[in-house]
């Protein structure tokens, strides 16, 4: 249960967004409420929630699209890969292994793909962006079992899609930096795919909505604790926010964050997911584990992508772009 900010006296106000964020929000609230009760489609709302057409992936030809059904987890249905790779390319290439955000309930696999093109085109590496079914119609653990079985049907192709599988880079925002979490845990515990690094943008980690951030905001900006509360009540039904939660539901309920991938984890600093992000990161130092936490002042969830000419969201997506150039040895 979320405490109410009157009952907790030890909770200063609301942290302040940055002015030119500010400026845009409540804009960007109207389009997010219209976009999530179906009454505007994708393409209408700006940054994230833009599904770009196999055209607009391809950068001018310079990557090719596809579209592939591959066997779902045991007994379910086929998922859909959203495939994207560089064209002409000789060696075999990194990978970016995507999910996809909108709250566990809403969006699909070309949701956010923007935010990883750009790090495909600076690296040459291929897109893999795979479509999970979405609760309630698909409570847990179907969706993470559908992430899970993408990743391993892209590790075991790796030779005919071109791609290095030594280099599998996980990445998500929200529900799917959640998603990306819980995917990191179960790799680990299932004995792989090999993950060579993970990026967890603004995640969606912890089921019990009682963070301090989580009181701090709630009514405010995009995706407040009563929006989280529902998103996880769909996933979770009634074990919501009890003692009966896997970690791969929820990754802040894991017990030990050792051998994780190189992580790392960025968030706004007046949003929800400030303090559970702010937690995991702690958690995997704490286990001894090597993790980059930046949380950026002012931010509301999403900004960078919903308001990406923001003086802040340039510095956050070039900080992603820096950490990916260590790690890829670029």
């Amino acid at each position: 249960m979320t405490t109410s900010p009157q009952t907790d006296k030890r909770i200063g106000p609301p942290t302040p967004y940055d002015p030119e964020l500010a400026a845009s929000l409540d804009q960007v609230v109207s389009l997010l409420e219209a976009f999530m009760s179906g009454e505007i489609p994708p393409h209408d709302v700006p940054g994230i929630v833009v599904a770009p057409t196999d055209e607009e992936l391809s950068r001018d030809g310079r990557f090719s699209v596809e579209e592939r059904a591959v066997p779902g987890p045991d007994g379910s249905p086929e998922i859909s890969l959203l495939i994207v790779r560089p064209v002409g390319s000789e060696a075999p290439t990194p990978v970016i292994y995507h999910t996809h955000g909108g709250g566990m309930i809403a969006g699909d696999n070309r949701l956010g793909i923007d935010s990883v093109m750009a790090w495909a085109e600076e690296f040459g590496a291929a897109v893999v962006s795979v479509e999970y079914r979405l609760a309630p119609g698909t409570p847990h653990p179907g969706p993470i079992e559908d992430v899970y079985a993408g990743l391993r049907w892209t590790a075991e192709n790796a030779a005919e899609l071109g791609i290095d599988p030594s280099r599998i880079i996980v990445a998500g925002a929200s529900a799917g930096g959640g998603l990306t979490a819980a995917l990191a845990l179960l790799a680990r515990d299932r004995g792989g795919p090999a993950i060579a690094a993970q990026v967890l943008m603004c995640p969606m980690l912890d089921d019990r909505n009682d963070t301090v951030s989580a009181i701090q905001m709630t009514g405010l900006g995009v995706w407040d604790s009563e929006a989280n509360a529902a998103g996880w009540g769909a996933l979770l039904g009634e074990a919501r926010a009890t003692a009966d939660v896997s970690p791969y539901a929820a990754p802040a309920r894991a017990t030990d964050l050792s051998g994780l991938p190189p992580t790392l984890i960025d968030v706004g600093s007046a949003e929800t997911f400030r303090d559970e992000a702010v937690a995991y990161a702690g958690e995997i130092w704490r286990a001894g584990g090597q993790c980059e936490l930046h949380v950026w002042t002012g931010g509301f969830h999403g900004y960078d992508g919903l308001v990406p000419h923001a003086a802040i969201s340039e510095d956050t997506r070039e900080a992603r772009l820096r950490w990916l150039r260590r790690i890829l040895g670029a």
